[in-house]
């Protein structure tokens, strides 16, 4: 479905409220040492930045790929950030799909933080052109 720019707008940011609401699901799931499903739920940020610029994907490896490829090669998202993503897109593929690996509290804690400010800067780029 093709959506208006006004449509794209009022989804948009309704996703960022969502990655927002995520992150602290995350840190509630933390809490609880439930290491595997916070790192799941820390992956799920950028979907909405590839919307703003209309672009679709049907993999989780394409988000990777269009992240990099239109984002971060171009300077607009810093390397770090796209290095980040790239981690996140491993542990939730670990958690989820290789039974004999574990994810502990080191590997979701380390993330929370440099998850908001992913989430920051992905906001910041939705918005200041808004």
């Amino acid at each position: 479905m093709k959506l208006n720019p006004e449509e794209r707008n009022a989804l948009v940011m309704l996703r960022i409220q969502k990655a927002k609401e995520t992150l602290q699901d995350a840190k509630e799931i933390a809490a609880m040492k439930k290491w595997r499903a916070a790192a799941n739920r820390l992956y799920y940020l950028v979907i909405m930045l590839l919307l703003k610029y209309e672009f679709s994907v049907r993999t989780h490896s394409g988000v990777i790929g269009l992240l990099g490829i239109h984002f971060v090669s171009k300077g607009i998202i810093n390397k770090e950030h796209g290095k980040f993503y790239g981690k996140l897109f491993e542990l939730r593929k670990t958690g989820d799909y290789d039974d004999w690996m574990t994810i502990d509290a080191e590997d979701v804690l380390l993330r929370l933080e440099p998850a908001q400010k992913f989430i920051d800067e992905i906001e910041y780029l939705i918005t200041k052109n808004t």
